[in-house]
């Protein structure tokens, strides 16, 4: 495959949602996952490219959720749930942390974008394509990615660095949805493909 990065230096990894929690509850069995993760990372920190890690995220007393969102009400009124979300539990898997000063974004939605200032830092690095990869393929990925379609970003997505607790699902998405708005690739043509240039 060849490289779909024109320009590493304009280049960002969106790693999202990578939580220990997380990744705990929708990666079972899948032990080669973070290691996969952890390798796209490493080769796009040597090819250049920017690596930004989102993580979902509240204040005590949860006063982001509105009772009227279907998804983070339930966690609102769960405190099992809201436990996903603090401490060790909530923060960014230590396999695939950030490294030295990369930015963490914190949302309180599905999408990478909304309410948070992602948008804002990548325009101030000059960033237009994105490789997306992380947990859940319907959620965050899907919900960033057609954000990020409508921003005109170029969009590359890691379709085995994406996992979901419906394979249909993922499949669906990454098969038959996402080839249509992005490029899709696996972890091993774009750590190629970004060794090869």
């Amino acid at each position: 495959m060849a490289s779909p990065i024109p320009d590493p230096t304009c280049a960002a990894v969106l790693s999202m949602d990578l939580q220990a929690a997380i990744v705990s509850i929708y990666t079972k069995g899948q032990n080669e996952f973070l290691p996969r993760i952890a390798s796209v990372l490493g080769a796009a920190r040597a090819r250049g490219l920017k690596v930004i890690h989102v993580q979902v995220g509240f204040r005590p007393g949860l006063p982001e959720i509105s009772a009227r969102n279907v998804l983070f009400a339930a966690i609102k009124s769960n405190p099992q749930w809201q436990q996903v979300f603090q401490g060790p539990s909530g923060g960014i898997h230590p396999e695939v942390a950030p490294q030295g000063d990369e930015i963490v974004v914190t949302k309180h939605r599905i999408s990478a974008f909304a309410g948070t200032d992602l948008e804002m830092i990548l325009r101030a690095g000059e960033i237009d394509t994105l490789v997306l990869l992380g947990i859940a393929t319907s959620g965050v990925v899907l919900s960033t990615l057609l954000h990020a379609v409508d921003a005109d970003y170029r969009i590359i997505v890691v379709k085995d660095g994406c996992a979901d607790l419906d394979a249909g699902v993922h499949s669906t998405l990454v098969d038959k949805v996402f080839p249509r708005l992005a490029s899709v690739t696996t972890a091993a043509e774009l750590i190629d493909a970004l060794g090869s240039h």
